[in-house]
């Protein structure tokens, strides 16, 4: 009687997408590089990649602008203090400051997870993983973000309690958002407001259409982590156990 056969290796690997492998090789986000395979700027022994749908076990033999690309390295993490007046993105074609002028040197290749606009500062979190990026940028995974605006104008407790129903802007929806009114003098006051979606410009929208002007805005918190005492244009690395104990709480 022939011995049974031995199962398949649990370590052999299984080939996948190109931008899946790329991103978590701390590249570029999945859409970013599938935008690089466009441009010609990704190849594979030489030969120019057309398609993003390359399915491959491992980098080997592939490169980005001629460079090669390493092996995918254990998702790391960072808090940055993002300072007002720059650009959550890699280059601006109006040569606007970015994130990438203020880091400090020595981080090895980041994403940004989410975005903060142009005049809005605090927690920034950084990732070389394109798959955590994209799992905690999801809306379905209800990470909670944590803000503090300064507004100017008249505004109420009971009204800040009623956005936890979620708002219609313009045809836009917003889903809950707690808001508490911290402190007011005179006509200004600070507005805390925790809100899981996170949708372009949602805390400025939500209190420009309750009438308030907002002057400041501050993102102290992305889910567990928070932006503390962190000095603007400083980084703080997670430690790889939080991150793991993190992740495994992710939906």
């Amino acid at each position: 009687m022939p011995p049974p056969k031995s199962p398949p290796s649990k370590s052999s690997k299984e080939p996948q997408r190109i931008a899946k492998l790329l991103a978590r090789a701390g590249v570029a986000s999945r859409r970013e590089v599938e935008r690089m395979i466009e441009a010609g700027r990704i190849a594979i022994d030489g030969k120019i990649l057309d398609t993003p749908a390359t399915l491959l076990k491992s980098l080997h033999g592939v490169t980005v602008d001629g460079a090669a690309v390493a092996q995918p390295i254990p998702a790391k993490l960072y808090c940055f203090h993002k300072p007002a007046g720059v650009l959550t993105t890699e280059r601006d074609p109006k040569g606007r400051p970015t994130i990438y002028d203020k880091l400090p040197k020595g981080l090895p290749r980041v994403m940004p997870i989410g975005r903060l606009d142009l005049n809005t500062e605090g927690l920034l979190l950084l990732t070389n993983d394109g798959g955590l990026k994209r799992q905690m940028e999801l809306p379905s995974s209800g990470v909670e973000r944590v803000y503090r605006a300064r507004a100017f104008g008249p505004i109420t407790q009971e009204q800040l309690e009623a956005l936890i129903e979620g708002i219609t802007i313009d045809g836009m929806r917003y889903g809950p958002i707690d808001a508490n009114l911290e402190r007011r003098t005179g006509r200004n006051q600070w507005i805390e407001m925790k809100l899981a979606e996170g949708k372009n410009r949602e805390v400025r929208r939500v209190l420009e259409h309750l009438g308030l002007q907002v002057s400041r805005l501050i993102r102290t918190a992305y889910g567990p982590f928070a932006l503390g005492d962190l000095a603007k244009g400083d980084v703080l690395s997670i430690r790889q156990h939080d991150l793991v104990k993190f992740r495994q709480t992710l939906k």
